[in-house]
């Protein structure tokens, strides 16, 4: 399979950097980021790569990017590609991956993070294991954790908390999330995002989980009555460079990209908890909308208790489940990393 891959992908991925034509040429990166048309990647990512870097690196190095979602690179497939080389440079959405590698999905499970702040303390916690993992079973070297805006819950049908999923069946994009759905009496509809709206008009869906603002660029607001703003996760995405690539990279390019790859990291994340904040607004039409369509939903809280049942799941269903998958040593690590974070010690499986 991993051949197959690098045979089919190495045309347009074939080298992580070379000098163009002439000695003096400049030198080229090719990079595979987020997803298409979203502000984290139009206003962050791609202006990084295209622009800043040329610009720090006084024309030396010069970078092409394209979304995973455009450039014919299956998001299951990723962190292979980056593996091997076939992909130099990219990213990685953890929940695509973390069905084949369940450790690695363990910071954006549903259910763990139900505000930002938490968030960041559970992605610090991790990141030293993220990145040995990373290094030592992918040879791939971890360079950013990006994040996505909310994942948060739109319904057709009036909808009070999270208890009211109960008998509805629920558009969910990765298995916590499924899982998640599954623990509070719903279906979940695995639904690629492209068929999200076409599964809720024809009445196959009766809620979807999705990011607030990509909701709203779809039309859901729209079609759907209630917004609950619970995060059911965000989106954790890897930003990595395959380790041989990065090896041969010139010291002053290795230098520049360590000091400048945290900086765009804290702004894609200040733009998508702005995002995740505005979704709001746009979605119910209850204050300014700059960068989406006024709609006319009911905003819906999540109450205490919502949130102690957001824990009894992830304590009693989410986790472990995930232990189950992924095994002692992941017992290990939940103990060393998160768990301390959440206050939450690892529960014992079957």
């Amino acid at each position: 399979m991993r051949l197959l891959l690098r045979i089919f992908f190495c045309s347009v991925w074939a080298a992580a950097a070379w000098p163009a034509a002439g000695q003096d040429a400049p030198l080229q990166l090719r990079v595979v980021g987020g997803l298409a048309g979203i502000a984290q990647y139009t206003q962050h990512e791609a202006p990084f790569w295209t622009e800043t870097l040329p610009r720090l690196m006084q024309g030396r190095v010069v970078a092409t990017i394209a979304p995973f979602d455009q450039a014919g690179v299956p998001g299951n497939k990723m962190l292979t590609l980056l593996e091997t080389g076939v992909v130099p440079f990219g990213t990685v959405l953890l929940s695509q991956v973390g069905g084949e590698h369940p450790a690695l999905a363990l910071p954006d499970m549903a259910g763990l993070s139900a505000d930002a702040a938490t968030l960041r303390r559970v992605v610090d916690a991790f990141r030293p294991e993220m990145a040995a993992m990373l290094r030592e079973r992918f040879n791939v070297k971890l360079l950013a954790m990006y994040i996505y805006p909310a994942q948060v819950i739109f319904c057709t049908a009036p909808l009070k908390g999270l208890a009211d999923l109960q008998g509805r069946r629920v558009r969910v994009s990765s298995g916590t999330q499924a899982e998640f759905v599954q623990a509070l009496g719903g279906t979940p509809v695995p639904t690629a995002f492209a068929a999200l709206m076409s599964n809720m008009t024809s009445a196959n869906t009766d809620c979807a989980i999705t990011g607030g603002s990509s909701g709203n660029t779809l039309g859901l607001h729209r079609i759907t009555h209630s917004l609950f703003t619970m995060p059911i996760n965000w989106g954790l995405a890897v930003f990595g460079a395959n380790a041989d690539a990065w090896a041969v990279l010139p010291a002053d390019v290795r230098i520049v990209l360590e000091q400048q790859l945290p900086q765009l990291e804290q702004r894609i994340w200040a733009q998508s908890i702005r995002d995740t904040e505005s979704a709001v607004a746009c979605n119910t039409g209850a204050g300014p909308c700059d960068s989406g369509t006024p709609g006319a939903m009911v905003a819906v809280r999540p109450t205490a208790q919502d949130d102690r049942l957001r824990r009894q799941i992830l304590a009693s269903t989410i986790l472990v489940n995930w232990l189950r998958r992924c095994g002692s040593e992941c017992t290990r690590l939940w103990q060393r990393t998160i768990a301390p974070v959440i206050d939450s010690k690892a529960p014992q499986t079957p």
